[in-house]
């Protein structure tokens, strides 16, 4: 076994690899950029070294520079976790010229299921299904739309050299295709370094279904079962759960045979992904193989009882696999929710910003069948940057029936607190409890078929979000005060009731309510003119036990100055109090103004100064945390002035042009 390894990456990877490794006795290396000065995955591992600037291919996709590293530091492997040069047949081949183990499948192997396009004729060799598709090396416009043609709309570019929904397009008409096909191309180009894509048949109602193999340099391969991870979002998965619901036996020996027989087809070796797509009736199809640990692979080890990663150092260290197909069974059920930092009312728009408050559920100390597990590289008051991908951390729950586990995630979430951006913890929560979800119907369509319980949902209700925010108010006074009854700051008056105004903002909309101070030391809140007695008791200044009138609450209430976020049993609330000296005169601003939702890069320009547009029409393309965004006229008007030029970094909130109303 090694002695020293260097872990390759950053985030949650690099501090799950970190762990195994203390556990087995081997040392590590972390590797971190300008970004990264004092991440998680720097404090974790035994030694670090700077490697570059915060943007990836500055430093950790310089592979000569880690490699250097690696020397210098005496690793005797390389662990590259997922992403960045995990499947780099360079980078792998380099490694192994360098007398240094890649942790990880040959180059040969990385080869050739790298290219999505060679994959699937390589498949189609060995008899593995595969959904009608162009996947050749032709890549004109006019050819490629053909093709699609013949297919059949709708149909699915998609980047050949990619992964993780990046440079992936669904085209539903002839017209849409050209315009489609250039921005998978873009996306591609900036992700992966190569625009080659293919097109394929876009199966309707598909299911996500993918095996985790594991193979050995003694010619031993076996199959970990299946995961299904169908609930996606910009062809991004946010949910993952093993086994797949509804997978019979003979199903899952067949696709999990299927699997590992295309990893012996390439002579693989360690910790692979066979995916594919499944019709709703069993049907399944190849899709690709991802050759490296994927981001899900938690809910593998919850169901089997197995450290993945410790498989994949005993592999690279040239030990056999630890386990026969006959001795590999499932336990139960597990499931993993992403948290992410993005915005999924605005179309799940990543977001930046500092952790102010990031609260987990407590977790159990056994590894690999804990009831809840939490996977994070970030500690509350990281920064979340544009330069790296927007998952904060990840939650999986195990329990011994799908439906506990279900219950388990959704507990998870509620108690899990992040403030200072946004995220979609409060979207999971509605998707785990969807009807389709909970029911086990499941597609990648999933999120678009439940979007009205899905978004646009109320927070908590006004009521207990104000009574949150007094209740706050009342314990940080509670703090502040002193023995001196004359000098104490809680409203107290030797005689009659004192009243505190308290004009809240939340959901665009503003609210008058009154905290008052009754003479025998309690409390009632007025809220547009219903009054009520308020008890709080308070554990802390975030932990408050409220009751309003008869309505009682369990709340967490975390402020930052005039702002509150009040945290519910089955919602959240974010909520202003207004102080109406310093607010005077606010509320109005320049509708014309439009600004950079994120930091980022202007990629593309589609209207001059002087052009008329309508509202919806696209006026530029921004590039962030490796996705595009389109930037759309919020009215009809006319550009005035452009304020950037295609390929200038923006700020969050600079603008980028000024629109003129018609």
């Amino acid at each position: 076994m090694f002695k020293k390894i260097l872990i390759a990456n950053r985030g949650e990877i690099a501090c799950r690899v970190a762990a195994t490794a203390r556990r087995l006795g081997i040392r590590t290396v972390a590797v971190y950029s300008d970004a990264d000065v004092q991440a998680k995955h720097v404090q974790v591992c035994d030694e670090a070294v700077h490697i570059g600037g915060p943007a990836p291919r500055d430093s950790y996709l310089r592979h000569e520079r880690i490699l250097e590293v690696a020397r210098a530091t005496g690793a005797q492997a390389i662990h590259p976790g997922y992403g960045f040069l995990s499947e780099n047949e360079v980078f792998a081949q380099a490694c192994e010229q360098a007398g240094i183990a890649f942790i990880g499948p040959p180059a040969s192997a990385i080869a050739a299921m790298g290219s999505k396009a060679a994959a699937k004729a390589l498949m189609e060799k060995a008899g593995v299904p595969l959904v009608p598709g162009y996947h050749g090396d032709r890549q004109e416009s006019d050819f490629l739309l053909a093709q699609a043609q013949a297919i059949g709309f709708p149909v699915l570019i998609k980047a050949s050299a990619g992964g993780g929904g990046k440079g992936m397009r669904a085209v539903q008409a002839a017209e849409e295709f050209e315009a489609a096909l250039a921005s998978c191309k873009r996306e591609a180009r900036s992700s992966f370094g190569d625009d080659h894509v293919l097109v394929e048949r876009y199966v309707t109602r598909p299911r996500h279904i993918e095996i985790q193999v594991f193979c050995d340099a003694h010619g031993n391969g076996v199959y970990l079962f299946e995961r299904d991870c169908s609930v996606q979002r910009r062809h991004q998965k946010v949910l993952e759960e093993a086994p797949a619901p509804g997978m019979t036996p003979e199903r899952r020996r067949e696709m999990g045979e299927a699997a590992v027989a295309a990893a012996r087809a390439v002579g693989y070796v360690g910790a692979g992904t066979v995916e594919f797509i499944a019709e709703q009736d069993g049907r399944f199809y190849f899709m690709e193989m991802n050759t490296r640990l994927q981001v899900e692979h938690p809910v593998t080890e919850a169901i089997t009882g197995h450290d993945l990663v410790e498989w994949q150092l005993r592999v690279a260290a040239g030990e056999p696999l630890p386990a026969r197909q006959d001795d590999l069974r499932i336990r139960g059920h597990a499931i993993e929710a992403r948290l992410c930092a993005e915005n999924p009312e605005a179309n799940f728009l990543p977001a930046t910003g500092q952790l102010r408050v990031f609260r987990l559920p407590a977790q159990s100390s056994e590894f690999a069948v804990a009831p809840v597990r939490v996977d994070a590289g970030v500690r509350e008051g990281d920064e979340i940057s544009p330069y790296y991908d927007s998952m904060i951390a990840k939650l999986i729950v195990h329990g011994d029936t799908r439906e506990q586990a279900l219950a388990r995630l959704d507990a998870a979430l509620a108690e899990t607190h992040i403030v200072g951006l946004h995220t979609n913890v409060a979207f999971l929560r509605r998707v785990v409890a969807s009807a389709s979800f909970a029911g086990a119907d499941l597609d990648t369509a999933l999120i678009e078929r439940e979007r009205a319980q899905l978004f646009g949902q109320p927070g908590l209700p006004l009521a207990c979000a104000v009574a949150g925010v007094a209740a706050r108010v009342l314990a940080d006074e509670a703090m502040l005060q002193d023995a001196d009854p004359w000098s104490r700051r809680d409203g107290w008056r030797l005689h009659g009731t004192a009243r505190r105004r308290m004009e809240i903002e939340t959901g665009g909309d503003r609210h008058v309510a009154y905290l008052e101070y009754l003479h025998d030391g309690r409390h009632a809140l007025d809220l547009g003119g219903q009054r009520q007695l308020l008890h709080v008791r308070s554990h802390g200044n975030e932990a408050h036990e409220v009751v309003l009138g008869e309505a009682r609450w369990r709340l967490a209430v975390y402020r930052q100055g005039e702002h509150f976020h009040v945290f519910g049993p089955e919602a959240v609330a974010a909520l202003r109090w207004i102080d109406a000296i310093a607010h005077a005169g606010e509320g109005s601003h320049d509708s014309g103004r439009l600004t950079a939702p994120m930091p980022g890069k202007v990629l593309a320009l589609h209207v001059t100064p002087g052009q008329a547009v309508q509202k919806g029409q696209a006026l530029a393309v921004m590039e962030a945390m490796k996705m595009e965004h389109t930037i759309a006229a919020p009215a009809d008007g006319v550009v005035e002035e452009l304020l950037y030029e295609v390929g200038d970094q923006v700020a969050e909130g600079a603008e980028l042009l000024r629109l003129k109303a018609s």
